[in-house]
């Protein structure tokens, strides 16, 4: 089996080049954007559970099934979204990848059945596979190896801009104009990032605003392979095991949060809609400080010395620190605790997963980083999809109980952590005595 690459010279140096401008940070802020927009998209139906429940009649059973309809379709819009961008480009893919899931987000609005959604949630699943996949891919193009983790905890943060500004805003929009036009004005944001995209985006090499400087100060000790790579010859990557990994254990547990945090502070402690803006606004600004620690925190062990992979998974280890106190919501009896509790969790899944994104791209060829993005969404997707629909099914069968599924995701982080130090032990061996070609 391929170890990994090798990391790259600049990843290693001791006083990185002056980058000579920043319009890379420009990518960085419309990737921001499509992520914030993208979970403005998703979290909305979450946030919505309550109305919905009681408006339609819903189980759990039946929202669960909903929210496993989106992560299966989620599934194959990664996978077939990484590689849809390694071949047509991330200008291109992510345009078309956004203006299908703002359809997909408005089409919400004229769903009145469980059928109905779920075919508006798998079509929103298929498109906004391609996100993440794009993403990685532009930040692999756009930065150095000593930046990439930073830019990618920032870009991911997004995630839960998107997350703060749906709570905030939602109840005041259902309440003037109900909660279908809420899903229209959603999808209408991003064909206005659409427009955005397509006049400031385009390849480095291609960037008239990009500087000579800031050009050979993102290029420098890139080594990767300009041919594409072979889809199947990435899973002779330890770094792919690793991520898909790290992606099937973890990701399903962020999407637990999202579909089902809202309910359970409704169904534990009695909060509505407007009284839920506060913990879940709380709850995801904690977590992007999280993201943005840790993506910031690998980037300053890189710089001190630290090979890439060590300090990916250094870093990760204090991540998965902590979501583990959060096996013991059971027991707080109080709404902020417990809210706390949650926002410490949300922290740690953020900072590790900007570690994780950004482990994909320095332990594969640049070609086959959205495919290997793919790969691990795939993966991910199929688990939360079994998971989404367990968890519907274990909170009608114990009448709304919680604990068994907050003591799973608390130990899904650590766990995930050891896994993946255990595929690339051998990686980090071979990469510090021959670094593979």
């Amino acid at each position: 089996m391929t170890t990994t690459l090798a990391e790259p010279a600049e990843a290693r140096a001791t006083a990185p080049a002056s980058p000579g401008g920043r319009y890379r940070w420009v990518i960085c802020a419309l990737l921001f954007a499509s992520t914030t927009i993208c979970y403005i998209d998703r979290q909305i139906f979450g946030l919505l559970k309550p109305t919905l429940d009681a408006e339609f009649g819903w189980s759990e059973t039946a929202y669960g099934d909903i929210v496993a309809a989106f992560s299966l379709m989620y599934a194959f819009g990664y996978l077939l979204g990484g590689r849809l961008m390694d071949r047509i480009g991330v200008r291109a893919g992510l345009g078309i990848a956004v203006f299908g899931w703002s359809l997909a987000a408005a089409a919400h609005g004229l769903m009145s059945s469980v059928l109905g959604f779920k075919i508006a949630r798998g079509a929103l699943g298929i498109t906004e596979g391609g996100n993440f996949p794009a993403s990685i891919k532009a930040v692999r193009e756009w930065f150095p190896p000593q930046e990439r983790a930073f830019a990618t905890g920032i870009f991911n943060a997004g995630s839960n801009i998107g997350a703060i500004v749906t709570p905030v805003s939602l109840p005041f929009i259902v309440a003037l104009v109900g909660w279908r036009a809420a899903f229209l004005i959603a999808g209408g944001l991003g064909l206005i990032w659409l427009v955005l995209w397509l006049r400031f985006y385009e390849l480095p090499e291609r960037q008239q605003r990009l500087s000579a400087e800031e050009l050979a100060y993102i290029r420098q000790g890139d080594d990767a392979p300009a041919e594409p790579v072979k889809w199947l010859s990435l899973l002779r990557y330890r770094g792919t095991w690793a991520y898909v990994v790290g992606m099937l254990m973890t990701s399903p547990v962020w999407w637990f949060y999202l579909n089902w945090v809202p309910g359970f502070l409704h169904d534990r402690f009695g909060i509505d809609m407007m009284g839920s803006i506060g913990p879940l606004v709380a709850i995801y600004l904690i977590a992007d400080i999280g993201s943005i620690a840790g993506g910031w925190l690998s980037s300053r062990m890189i710089r001190g010395g630290m090979r890439p992979v060590p300090a990916r998974l250094a870093t990760m280890l204090l991540m998965a620190l902590c979501p583990i106190p959060v096996a013991f919501i059971a027991g707080v009896s109080s709404l902020w605790p417990a809210v706390m509790l949650i926002a410490l969790a949300a922290a740690g899944h953020q900072g590790m997963s900007a570690n994780l994104y950004t482990l994909a791209s320095d332990t594969v060829p640049s070609r086959g980083v959205s495919s290997v993005i793919g790969i691990g969404g795939f993966a991910a997707g199929i688990m939360g999809m079994f998971v989404a629909m367990a968890v519907g099914r274990i909170l009608d069968a114990t009448g709304g109980n919680y604990a068994v599924l907050f003591l799973s995701a608390a130990l899904a982080y650590p766990l995930a952590v050891l896994a993946m130090a255990l595929i690339l032990r051998r990686s980090r061996a071979a990469t510090a005595s021959t670094p593979e070609p």
